[in-house]
């Protein structure tokens, strides 16, 4: 049996949530204002329940000179703590565009080193 190290405290209150993470097959391009932000063909596709499916690049595929790390950050009992970046001298303070867990819980640990982006900042290509 294995054990888990760093579990995710929410499923022992919500034993029938789940979380799926699968490749996608496609290529994906994320852009903002006609700037590409990343670009990919190791995207993985994260479902879970009643909640819209996130496609996660990984951070290699991202081009962190456009982004900087801002000071949000959030807590999922299933996936752990999110840090958050903007596009770099863009928006206001605050205008987070992407998110990371870069220590998620162990039922997760493939989203580890990947970015999501919030689809309706950002324009997400596959194909």
């Amino acid at each position: 049996m294995t054990s888990v190290k760093n579990p995710a405290p929410g499923f022992d209150r919500n034993p029938d949530k789940r979380i799926t993470i699968r490749p996608c097959a496609e290529t994906v391009r994320v852009i903002v204002d006609g700037t590409e932000l990343a670009c990919t063909q190791q995207a993985k596709r994260m479902r879970e329940s009643g909640c819209p499916e996130v496609v996660y690049i990984p951070f290699a595929d991202i081009n962190f000179a456009l982004l900087e790390r801002t000071g949000t950050r959030t807590h999922c009992p299933y996936k752990g703590d999110a840090s958050y970046w903007r596009r770099t001298g863009a928006g206001e303070p605050g205008s987070d565009i992407m998110w990371a867990y870069e220590n998620p819980f162990d039922e997760v640990i493939e989203i580890r080193d990947h970015g999501a982006f919030f689809t309706d900042l950002v324009e997400i290509k596959k194909g």
